[in-house]
């Protein structure tokens, strides 16, 4: 055997063995895109229905919401009533209740100083309220009929 003749049988083992390399690796680049085209079936076949579900939940939720938002409407209109309501009673009865009551309390203060034989109670000092706190007036000053 000559060295061209030796050159040649390596360069053909080297051929061989290379070729069997990459046939080594695309059989398994084979596999990994077989397993890979199974994986994405599987998860299409799962996320179909989950897409589903999930666009019908948002399709209730935002039904929900809807009627949520009527009944915050509802609320709103039935607070405003009930303080139209609340106000125009206030101003209808309001003042002649006082006046009534007033006039209540002075009747039972006259009954029963007329009724008793004791001597009527001595006028109290007029007191002055200063934000929540009572000040009594001054000594020597009358009290003032307050007007009402």
């Amino acid at each position: 055997m000559t060295g061209g003749e030796v050159a040649g049988i390596l360069v053909a083992v080297f051929w061989a063995i290379l070729v069997s390399f990459l046939a080594v690796a695309l059989v398994r680049l084979a596999q990994t895109l077989r397993a890979t085209t199974k994986l994405v079936a599987e998860v299409t076949e799962q996320a179909v229905p989950l897409l589903a579900d999930a666009s019908q939940a948002v399709r209730s939720a935002q039904t929900q919401i809807d009627r949520v938002d009527a009944i915050a409407t509802d609320v709103q209109e039935v607070t405003s009533n009930a303080s139209a309501l609340s106000t125009t009673v206030a101003s209808t009865f309001g003042g002649p209740l006082v006046k009534v009551a007033a006039f209540g309390y002075g009747v039972r203060q006259a009954m029963s100083r007329t009724r008793a034989d004791e001597a009527p109670e001595p006028p109290r000092a007029r007191r002055t309220v200063i934000v929540g706190r009572t000040v009594p007036a001054p000594k020597g000053q009358k009290r003032r009929r307050q007007k009402g």
